[in-house]
């Protein structure tokens, strides 16, 4: 995510906790890079206050062309808590590790309706 992402998420911001959906599309072996990633980010302590909630492996989607590797959902208490962590040096060392994992991602904030 860029700094110009970061503000535009932040300008959007409704308060309160948000959950990412995260859509991941491997690159070949990014399955095993994308691991490294998530050992790094829980290692360095700086994704503490996220708390996940589901990581499941994908498959053949019902649409055509929809398919995804894994589908993770993230909670975190705000929206700043989460542009903190990705502006943090201590992410920023790691960010390389989920880039080359990835072939493609979605990574959309979702809040609760109820």
């Amino acid at each position: 995510m860029t700094d110009f992402d970061l503000d535009r998420f932040l300008a959007e911001d409704r308060g309160g906790p948000v959950v990412m959906l995260n859509l991941l599309r491997f690159r070949p072996g990014g399955a095993e890079r994308y691991d490294e990633y998530r050992c790094a980010l829980l290692a360095s302590g700086v994704a503490a206050d996220a708390e996940p909630l589901f990581f499941a492996a994908g498959g053949g989607a019902a649409l055509e062309g929809d398919d995804w590797d894994a589908v993770v959902l993230v909670r975190y208490p705000s929206r700043e808590v989460f542009a903190g962590m990705i502006r943090s040096p201590e992410y920023r060392a790691i960010e390389h590790l989920r880039v080359e994992a990835l072939e493609d991602a979605v990574l959309q904030p979702t809040h609760w309706l109820m």
